[in-house]
């Protein structure tokens, strides 16, 4: 493989926030509490924090938990680290997206495993355990229940509602049916036909064939998993949970936040309500908002006095689910972590939560911009090479790229100004030779001169229009090849499954990944297959 790495400047697709935050961009710098960079985590570490019964109920709670899905003796070494005080977390999140869902989900968790090994070798006092922050709690099933692969959208469809990974798994069945004949039956296909199998087979609802899923593929890393709906997780968020319902202290504080920010011409990124709870139900997440002195569960004739619910929270933890203003607050309370490795958006959220963590006294972790990457397989590589593109212009628009071919096989070349010039000369030549010998020939000379002139420039226009017909062959050539490593405009790793990968290359895969992927480099990553 050949590696390619680009600094963000050169990639179009990223926003005006997620560049911003990489180069350096100082207008950014108060929103944020660390500079990333490896020296830093010394500070960092001096400044985390974390309770003794918080770690606890960590260690507790992920030991119950891998009773279940089972646990590699690298986990097993990890989690009986985790219980010592001198042990953090570098912590990544996604939802549980169907089989994974778009490329940049392998990418975070790589980046965690090689920054937490680094560390390690780094700071030999201490020890640093990556872990992958299931959001199975989101409510919004179309956003989970598909992925991409082959050109082809296979979809879950299912219509349970609630919290995803509170759903049975039974209608899971035909779709991973439908991906077997996709797979075909070679040595990767079945490899992975057994992860998937076994990851359903031994799975109760599908957070539990999330988390065994990424398991299996990360697991002889050490990666951790962890699944946040845990009752002893959110009994950890009540006194959070309890100022949010009595006192709304986030609406107000992100809100600020946010407007400074858009006044610097960075887009908000989330509205921060009053309440930024949900309660949950057996098929249902639904919004906690207050209303004429009572609190509701919108849309359901649930409501409860105030007394009433600070009862519910104190009971039951577990039936109180945060969304996305709370959810770092909720991740950095029962992990002891140091750093959060996400994209370009997910950092954008974090942007406007500094005063919020403030407020609530706890550290701010490091937010480090995961590796971008775009992978080019064999026949994408030799279409590059005739094409002539670099490496930093293929991430240029379309209609760009293709000017540029045209320009560079200039029409130019065809025309054959020079050797009309050396055609006349020889005419002219004949021409005074013939007249010489019998001046009455000199016009029978100049009609063959004119009839083969007319011949060249014929040939000459033959030869344009088929150069144009070639070019039109490669325009649209160009137009599906860049398609396929930009699909529909956008980056790869948002839109491809890793699965189409895994079975071109096997474990090479993610072997290729943990060799090239270190966020801290703050690069995008191009491998390519040559």
């Amino acid at each position: 493989m050949n590696i390619t790495k680009l600094t963000f400047d050169k990639i179009n697709q990223f926003s005006k926030t997620d560049k911003a935050y990489v180069l350096g961009d100082k207008a950014l710098q108060p929103y944020y509490k660390h500079e990333v960079n490896l020296t830093q985590f010394k500070e960092v570490i001096a400044q985390r924090n974390f309770p003794d019964t918080n770690r606890s109920v960590l260690c507790e709670v992920l030991e119950q938990q891998y009773k279940t899905i089972g646990a590699t003796n690298k986990v097993l070494e990890n989690l009986q680290a985790l219980a010592k005080a001198n042990t953090f977390t570098i912590t990544t999140a996604h939802q549980p997206n169907l089989l994974t869902g778009p490329l940049y989900f392998i990418y975070k968790i790589v980046g965690a495993i090689n920054l937490a090994e680094q560390l390690n070798t780094t700071y030999p006092d201490q020890q640093f355990v990556p872990v992958y922050w299931m959001g199975g709690e989101d409510h919004d099933f179309e956003e989970v229940n598909y992925f991409n692969i082959f050109g082809k959208k296979v979809v879950w469809d299912d219509k349970q509602g609630g919290s995803v990974s509170r759903y049975q798994i039974e209608s899971l069945l035909p779709v991973l049916e439908e991906v077997y004949g996709l797979l075909g039956d070679s040595e990767n296909a079945q490899n992975l036909k057994g992860i998937l199998s076994k990851s359903y087979e031994q799975s109760t609802d599908y957070g539990d064939f999330s988390l065994r899923l990424v398991n299996q593929l990360f697991g002889h890393y050490g990666l951790i998993v962890l699944d946040s709906s845990h009752k002893a997780f959110k009994s950890l968020m009540k006194p959070i949970f309890r100022e949010e319902l009595l006192k709304h202290s986030s609406q107000t504080l992100v809100q600020e936040t946010a407007a400074q920010l858009q006044a610097l011409g960075f887009k908000n990124q989330a509205y921060a309500r009053a309440i930024n709870l949900f309660h949950l139900l057996p098929n249902d997440r639904v919004r906690i908002v207050k209303e004429e002195g009572r609190y509701k569960a919108l849309d359901t004739g649930i409501e409860w006095s105030e007394e009433e619910l600070l009862e519910e929270l104190e009971k039951y933890p577990e039936s109180f689910s945060p969304n996305v203003i709370l959810r770092p607050l909720f991740q950095e309370t029962i992990l002891p972590n140091l750093a959060y490795i996400g994209g370009g958006g997910e950092l954008a959220y974090w942007l406007e939560r500094k005063t919020q963590f403030e407020h609530y006294n706890i550290p701010f972790p490091m937010l480090i911009r995961r590796n971008s990457v775009l992978w080019i397989d064999k026949g994408q590589s030799k279409k590059l090479a005739k094409f002539g593109f670099s490496m930093s212009e293929i991430f240029e628009d379309t209609e760009a790229l293709i000017k540029q071919y045209v320009h560079a096989e200039s029409e130019e070349e065809l025309h054959f100004e020079s050797e009309k010039g050396s055609f006349n000369q020889v005419f002219e030549q004949i021409l005074a030779k013939t007249i010489a010998i019998d001046s009455t020939l000199g016009k029978g000379v100049q009609a063959q001169q004119a009839q083969l002139y007319k011949a060249l420039e014929k040939l000459e226009k033959r030869l344009v229009k088929h150069k144009k017909q070639q070019h039109d062959t490669v325009v649209q050539q160009i137009r599906k090849w860049k398609d396929k490593l930009f699909p529909k405009n956008g980056l790869q790793e948002r839109h491809d499954n890793f699965i189409a990968l895994y079975l071109r290359y096997g474990d090479v895969f993610i072997q290729e990944l943990k060799a090239h992927l270190h966020p801290l480099e703050k690069q995008f990553v191009v491998v390519q297959d040559s």
